[in-house]
């Protein structure tokens, strides 16, 4: 099959015939119909992130048909439409069984070292292994996952659109509905509307927020904000807190997150929460070495602070639902889609990415 493997940081991927051995014991072989090229699929092929490693077959938001199961598989069968997890849901360690994580334990050790649950790989290429990126490698024809890293969705589900629910359009959901728990006629500030920010803004939108101010830079994204709830709009910069808190009264906001990656934007979002009870919500990913400044008075005087991933989804339960919104029409997610691309475009993925052009590039198989 083919597949986009990362053979050297900082370098194009490389499109290339590889082999997929079958699917073991607890594992399901997916054709994948679409996928989205995220953020974190550049951020790792950078080489900025500290948990990289190459060579590997990148991608992680995808969607697709089950078309094998190996032994013992039981929460998805052939024919299934399931969209990959990056963030397992086995539903039997101590942190599924608690309501207040999603980061799964169960095969996090190996998934992070870029092996299926049982420490080795199904990918390889004239002989050597090639490892799994995030348990999914998405930027292939077909796939090799653990059985708890697929959620099996709606089969008259567009494709296209729900492998964005693999990733950034959770992420943003999640962190709104999920990880604050948005209150119903509360003030929220969304800082960044790329993909990730836009669902924050449609997660506070569906949570009831009242009052929805979203920060960014291009005139371009705040348009799509405005399309998915966004009631104001801040273009970015050094006087954004100054500018929320004059439409706060001098509070600042009920909730804000953070969806840039930027530790700058992440202390705007922190000093923009209200004194008293102001939540800051950080879903983006910072850089290398990175660290978040803090002056201790914000916190001393009632803001909190909490991180999300994957917007605190428990993904076999949680993706699906969302995908019943999407079809039910709560969620729009046609703006979000700018750019259709083969697996052959990946790299012209990267590119538009780094442009800043349009939100997310769906590789269609």
């Amino acid at each position: 099959m083919r597949a986009a493997v990362l053979e050297q940081f900082g370098r194009p991927l490389v499109v290339a015939d590889v082999e997929l051995a079958d699917p073991g014991p607890g594992e399901v072989l997916v054709r994948l119909v679409a996928c989205g090229v995220c953020h974190t699929d550049a951020y790792t092929a950078s080489g900025v992130d500290p948990s990289g490693y190459a060579p590997t077959v990148l991608g992680h938001e995808g969607a697709g048909v089950v078309e094998r199961v190996g032994e013992g598989v039981t929460m998805v069968a052939v024919g299934d439409h399931v969209v990959t997890l990056f963030s397992p849901q086995c539903g039997e360690c101590i942190h599924c069984a608690s309501p207040d994580t999603n980061l799964c334990l169960a095969i996090r050790e190996q998934q992070n070292l870029g092996h299926l649950p049982d420490g080795t790989t199904r990918l390889s290429r004239d002989g050597e292994p090639l490892r799994h990126f995030m348990g999914t490698s998405t930027f292939a024809e077909y796939t090799v996952m653990a059985q708890i890293s697929l959620a099996k969705i709606d089969p008259e589900a567009p494709l296209d659109a729900a492998c964005l629910f693999a990733c950034g359009l959770s992420t943003g959901l999640g962190a709104a509905l999920r990880t604050a728990r948005v209150r119903a006629g509360s003030t929220v500030v969304v800082f960044g509307a790329g993909m990730v920010g836009l669902g924050a803004v449609a997660g506070c939108r569906l949570a009831g927020a009242e009052r929805i101010v979203c920060v960014d830079l291009s005139p371009q994204r705040l348009e799509l904000a405005r399309g998915q709830g966004a009631t104001d709009t801040l273009s970015g910069g050094e006087g954004a807190v100054e500018a929320i808190l004059e439409l706060t009264g001098g509070f600042g906001a009920d909730y804000t997150f953070e969806a840039t990656g930027s530790v700058a934007v992440m202390r705007q979002a922190v000093e923009a929460a209200r004194m008293g009870w102001g939540l800051c919500t950080i879903a983006g990913v910072a850089g290398r070495g990175e660290t978040l400044d803090i002056v201790p008075r914000y916190l001393i005087t009632g803001r909190r602070v909490c991180g999300s991933s994957f917007g605190g989804l428990k993904g076999r339960d949680d993706v699906p639902a969302l995908i019943d919104r999407f079809m039910a029409g709560e969620i729009d997610v046609a703006p979000f889609i700018s750019h259709r691309i083969t697996l052959d475009q990946v790299n012209r993925g990267f590119e538009l990415m780094e442009a800043h052009d349009g939100i997310r590039s769906v590789i269609e198989f």
